[in-house]
Order: structure tokens, then C-alpha cells, then sequence
């Protein structure tokens, strides 16, 4: 048929696994003129076996040699760009009784992973994911140099793609690929003694696919053994935490664990003073594995002075019934009398009353959002007014601030309100938060313009234990120094010279005239307080002006802006955060970042490291209530979402961070109340876009 159809086809076998004796084959095909549609309709009906999209393709092969490290990187690394329409992959290979490791130093693709990503497998083949796939399928975003990214193979042979589309394309990737003998990376083995730590292969990197490894545990005679994992991370796509257990898994005294886990929430006690440990990783998708430590325990008394919860996890008394679930399993919130100032669920929990008519059910039976809005049939507007459901979008304002009118997909026509959205052409969409969301919505695009903000290149780590922060993941937070005293108050970056802080943070006391700019050192990109790395900026103050009526009495008009000596250059670690619009809409239940290293003016610094904490923002009439009518239509309230948030993680003058889509912005600033994230004690923060238009006016930003 070759001579009939004209058509070029050849193969060759390009490599030998170890083992089993399997090829693998390349299939090149040349197609005549004419026939390209045909080739294309046979092509589509393969999805799975071929690229339509007809990418450019590039291949390299590298075998390592004993005692040497060698390196792979992307077309142009470091100098340009990686090329975009490209599909490359890196066959590497390693002598017999050897297995490859993979190290990445670098890696910058893009955020999206269904456009630029890399795949690593432990073979040297790609039509299915036969290992080491990355535990979310696919790997692309930047990565920091201080998480470790390393990957092992099974055998002597691995692959890694790489595949980039026609645009948005970054500076890629660059790794250390180097062999090590097969028995290298062991695991397993008798532990004995009072207390101990163990972790999987390769922990806080990926372990290793087709691994099977057993822990035999004994502690002393009349003890038990109380096995807890700080990191759990064994996730599969299509497998549920903690469903089956059929992949990858931890198996204690034959109970099996799998997928991702909050720290410290699988615990586990033996009857006896040994205990059995097994881990197992089969051929398909890898993790980054887990981290144990077990110790010995009375067996009678496993929690002395504590409540023991059903998972075996021990938590302070006092976090019993609380409305947080410390345990994990909510057992210690089962069978409580809530207290008057809670909320009584109706399935016998009790729940803090700031999280009532937020949105959110936090009882698990909608108890805390009853009687919160209209009722059936009608619409709650803005303004807590009802309407009827058939007066939405049908071009009259029946809600009388034009709530009902929004999200109606009119591009013209639309009559401009305090909630609508004003382009540069002075004309209003009714979108909600149309601004920087990739998407043009002003005829004009002015609602995409000055959106090179609110992103951090690096992403949230889930190995990092306790509320540090990863450096450079908030990299518009900013340490205000007064001179010779250290860290007083936190601020956050709006342009190259333009920083946002709290007004109080600026008000002269009998001792120091923090009015002034010269009393103020500002420390960009910083991370550790007193470790004035290479990504730290330090800049003195040009002028400091707060807003002209704040009060010093209710904290109303709590801002402040700063403008520095001279303008920063941004780099990984330094970066604004977005403004948002006056009409930009921060819903209570939305979940929002507080960041700082814990400082009050009186108190110094109560953490070196940048610390984070998740809040909630409160439903504005219930945290007014708890307040005691002390707020104002300018500030707004938000809650930690989690128990045993102890230490204080709110700086005054930070930022109250608000991810929406791949960015974040500045929804407050944090001003009073408990910024501190404590449980139960609602922060204030001061609403940024009541005040945009002034910040603009001084700024021009």
C-alpha cells in the first residue's frame, strides 16, 4: 500500500526499559498534498493519542553519568523566553541498577496550567500517566528555590514534557538531573525508644512511585504508641480523601489513610506499646509524601488534663465547645450547651453569632442563615430592601439603589449608580467587579487597564507548617520601621512610590512625631524581620498624609498613604496589590488574607517570620450588634475562619487581601478590634473603596 498511497510512513525503536524488555516507538508521518483535511478528521477522532493542535516539536536525550550532575532547561532559558506552539520532551536515561533524580532549581510558566505546563513520567512513553505525574496532574505557575521540587524515578529511565501555547509565554524552567544507586533511597525499619520522627522517601519532596515501605514502632512496656502526622499529602486525582484508599496510602495497624490532610488531624493510638506502620505507592501519580512523629503514652490517661477526641488527637480543654472544630472530626463540639452569645444550631452545635447571615452555612443545617433575607419569591437588595424575583433586570431600579439591575449582561444602557461600574468613557456596565478579571467589559477595555497588580508569583506552599508565610507570597506587604526602634506598623504597595497604611499608625504622641516622614524607614520584600536579605528594598519617606478626618476617638477614616524617597523597581518579591473601584463589591462569607509579622505600637514585634492568617468577612449589621454600634459605614468587619490561632498575625496599617480570580485586592486596611485574628474577636479594617477616589486624588494612582 506504500507505493499506492504515496504516503511516508517510518518508525524506529529509540529505547530499552529496564526489567520486562518493553520498546518504545516514534511514528513520523509525511502527508501528500491535498490530503491534509482527511489527515486532520482522523486526527481529531484521536484525541487522546494526538496533539491537535499541531504544536512545534523538539526533542533531546540525555544520559547521566556516575558522579556527574547534568541539566535540562527550556529553549532560551534564562535569557528569553521559551518558545510558544512548542511541545518539547527530555528523555533521560541512567546505567542499569540506577534510578534518575530530578531537581528543579528554577520554574516560571505560566499560572494556568491548561496552557503552559510540564509532565514528568516514569517512563519514557506519554500516552497515559504512567508515574510521577505531579500530584495535581500537571506542573506550571512559579515555584520558590526555597520549596524543594524534586522528583525520583522506579527505574533507569524517565521523561519530561513540556508544552507551551501561542501566547503569555515566560521564562521556563531549568533542572539538575543526575543518577543515584537504586538501594540510595531507603525507608522503613525498626524504631524504638520514647519519641521519635519518620517521614516517607524523599520527604518534602515527591517519593517515589512503586515503593513499599514498613515502620515496625515499640516504645517502652506499659505504654502505648500515639502516632500523629504533622504534613499528610497523598492526593490522587479521581480518588476522594480518605475514600477507598486503592492508590498511594499510609496503612496504621491495618486502617488505611489517603489524599490530603489538615495538620495534625491524623492521629492514631495503639492497645499495645508496638504499632505497625506501611506506606505504599503504586505506578501512577506521586505527592509530597507525609511527615510523622510518634511517642509513648499512658494507655489509661492518653490525654492527661485534656480532651481526647475520637481521633485520638488531644486539644485543650477549653476549646471544648467553643464553635471551632479543634479535633478535626468535630467531636469536640458534639453535646454543648452554647452559650447566650452563640448561635444554637439546630443539629446541637453552637456556633460564634458574627458567622450568622453571611452566607455561608457554617451550622450544616442553615440555622445561622434564617431569617436573614426576603422571603420566597423575593430578592434581597443591597440595601436589605425586597423585591419581587420578576422585577430582576427589567430596567427599572425597583430596589431604589439599582441592585436588582446588576449582572444583567447589558453592555449599553446602563444608568451609572453607586454600585455600577464607570469605564474611562464615562460610560457604566452592570457587571460586579468587572475590573482586571482578563475580560474587557467597558466598550473602551478601560476595566483592564493597570492590572499589573495584586499577583505573587509564588504559590501558596502546603508543606509550610503553622501561619508562616513562603517568601514572596505577599509581596505588597510592607514593615514600617520607625528609625532606631524597629518594626511599628504594616502598609502595602500601590505603585512604585505610593504605599497604603492605617491613619492611627501616623499620629504624634508625646515621644515621637510619627507624622513626620523622617521618622519612618519602609522595608519592601521583607520576610524575616532583621534579615535584610538581597530581595529587600529599604526606602525612607518622602510624605506621609493621613486622611484629613480621621478620628482619633471612633478610628473612623482610618488611612493613610506614604509616598517614598524614590521609586522601587518590582521584582518577585516586591509588587503592588490591586486598588479596587469605589464599586467594588467585597460580599460577607468571601474569604480574605490578613498578613504581618504581629506587631503593636506598645508590644514590638511578636513575630520574625511574616505571618498570615484566613478570615472571613462578617455580615455587616451582626458585627455592629456585637460591636455595640461602634462602626461606621467605612469600615468593615472580618473573623478568623479556623480555631487555635493564638498568635497575633494582623499588623496595623497591613492589608486585608481579597483573591478574586488569579489577583488580589486591597479590601481594607487593618485598623482596629483585634487584627490579630484571635477566635471569637472580630477584626476592624478600614473600607478601601470608600476612599479610592481620594487615594487617586493624591496619588494619581
Amino acid at each position: 500500500n506504500r507505493e499506492k498511497s504515496k504516503n511516508l510512513f517510518t518508525f524506529c525503536v529509540f529505547a530499552l526499559s529496564e526489567g520486562s524488555v518493553i520498546s518504545y516507538y516514534l511514528s513520523e508521518f509525511d502527508v501528500p498534498q491535498g490530503q491534509e483535511a482527511s489527515v486532520d478528521s482522523a486526527m481529531s477522532s484521536m484525541d487522546k493519542l494526538v496533539d491537535k493542535e499541531q504544536r512545534r516539536y523538539m526533542q533531546f536525550s540525555m544520559h547521566t553519568k556516575p558522579n556527574e550532575i547534568g541539566q535540562i532547561q527550556s529553549p532560551g532559558f534564562p535569557n528569553s523566553a521559551y518558545p510558544p506552539n512548542t511541545f518539547i520532551q527530555w528523555q533521560l536515561r541512567a546505567d542499569p541498577k540506577h534510578i534518575i533524580k530530578l531537581d528543579f532549581d528554577t520554574m516560571n510558566l505560566e499560572e494556568d496550567c491548561s496552557n503552559d505546563f510540564i509532565k514528568i513520567y516514569d517512563s519514557l512513553r506519554t500516552l497515559v500517566c504512567d508515574a510521577l505525574c505531579w500530584s495535581h496532574a500537571v506542573m506550571c505557575g512559579y515555584h520558590s528555590p526555597s520549596q524543594p521540587l524534586t522528583f525520583l524515578s522506579s527505574g533507569n529511565v524517565m521523561l519530561v514534557t513540556m508544552a507551551s501555547d501561542k501566547e503569555n509565554d515566560y521564562p521556563g524552567f531549568r533542572a539538575k538531573v543526575s543518577q543515584v544507586p537504586r538501594g540510595t533511597v531507603t525507608c522503613g525499619g525498626n524504631l524504638m525508644g520514647e519519641k521519635g520522627t519518620f517521614t516517607s522517601p524523599n520527604f518534602p519532596s515527591y517519593y517515589p512511585p512503586r515503593n513499599l515501605c514498613q515502620w515496625s514502632i515499640q516504645v517502652p512496656n506499659g505504654n502505648a504508641v500515639k502516632l500523629t502526622f504533622k504534613t499528610f499529602l497523598l492526593s490522587e486525582p479521581g480518588q476522594k480523601d480518605g475514600e477507598d484508599c486503592l492508590k498511594d496510602y499510609v496503612q496504621v495497624n491495618g486502617k488505611k489513610f489517603c489524599g490530603e490532610k489538615p495538620e495534625g488531624t491524623v492521629t492514631e493510638t495503639s492497645q499495645t506499646n508496638t504499632m505497625e506502620v506501611v506506606f505504599f505507592s503504586d505506578a501512577s501519580y506521586v505527592d509530597r509524601g507525609f511527615n510523622a512523629s510518634y511517642e509513648a503514652i499512658n494507655a489509661k490517661d492518653p490525654c492527661p488534663k485534656q480532651f481526647q477526641c475520637r481521633n485520638q488527637r488531644c486539644i485543650k480543654t477549653e476549646l471544648q465547645c467553643d464553635g471551632w472544630n479543634d479535633c478535626g472530626d468535630m467531636s469536640d463540639e458534639l453535646d454543648c450547651k452554647c452559650k447566650p452569645q452563640d448561635i444554637s444550631c439546630k443539629n446541637g452545635l453552637c456556633k460564634p453569632m458574627f458567622w450568622k447571615c453571611d452566607g455561608v452555612d457554617d451550622c450544616g443545617d442553615q440555622t445561622d442563615e434564617l431569617n436573614c433575607g426576603c422571603k420566597s419569591g423575593l430578592v434581597t437588595c443591597k440595601n436589605n430592601e425586597c423585591v419581587s424575583e420578576k422585577h430582576l433586570c427589567d430596567g427599572i431600579d425597583n430596589c431604589g439603589d439599582g441592585s436588582d439591575e446588576l449582572n444583567c449582561g447589558r453592555s449599553t444602557g446602563v444608568l451609572c449608580s453607586d454600585l455600577t461600574y464607570k469605564c474611562k468613557n464615562n460610560k457604566c456596565i452592570d457587571t460586579v467587579n468587572p475590573e482586571c478579571d482578563g475580560t474587557p467589559d467597558c466598550e473602551d477595555g478601560s476595566d483592564e487597564e493597570n492590572c499589573d497588580c495584586g499577583r505573587s508569583l509564588f504559590k501558596t506552599s502546603r508543606i509550610v507548617g503553622g501561619e508562616n508565610t513562603q517568601d514572596g507570597e505577599f509581596p505588597w506587604q510592607v514593615s514600617l520601621h520607625v528609625k532606631g526602634a524597629g518594626h511599628v506598623c504594616g502598609a502595602s504597595i500601590i505603585s512604585p512610590q505610593w504605599l497604603v497604611t492605617a491613619a492611627h499608625c501616623v499620629q504624634d504622641d508625646p515621644r515621637t512625631r510619627y507624622s513626620q516622614p523622617g521618622t519612618w524607614e519602609a522595608y519592601l520584600g521583607l520576610h524575616i524581620q532583621g534579615n535584610t536579605a538581597k530581595n529587600v528594598v529599604k526606602r525612607n519617606l518622602k510624605q506621609v498624609i493621613a486622611h484629613p478626618n480621621y478620628n482619633a476617638y471612633t478610628y473612623d477614616n482610618d488611612i493613610a498613604l506614604m509616598e517614598l524617597d524614590s521609586p522601587v523597581t518590582y521584582s518577585d518579591y516586591i509588587r503592588p496589590i490591586c486598588l479596587p473601584s469605589p464599586q467594588h463589591d467585597f460580599p460577607a462569607g468571601s474569604t480574605v488574607w490578613i498578613t504581618g509579622w504581629g506587631a503593636t505600637r506598645e508590644g514590638g514585634f511578636a513575630a520574625k517570620v511574616l505571618q498570615k492568617a484566613e478570615v472571613r468577612i462578617i455580615n455587616y449589621s451582626v458585627c455592629n450588634d456585637l460591636m455595640k454600634a461602634q462602626l461606621t459605614s467605612r469600615m468593615l468587619c472580618a473573623g478568623v475562619l479556623t480555631g487555635g490561632v493564638d498568635a497575633c498575625q494582623g499588623d496595623s496599617g497591613g492589608p486585608l487581601s481579597s483573591p478574586s480570580g488569579s489577583r488580589m485586592f486591597l479590601a481594607g486596611v487593618v485598623s482596629w478590634g483585634d487584627g490579630c485574628a484571635r477566635r471569637n474577636k472580630p477584626g476592624i479594617y478600614t473600607t478601601v473603596t470608600k476612599f479610592r477616589g481620594w487615594v487617586k486624588e493624591k496619588t494619581g494612582v
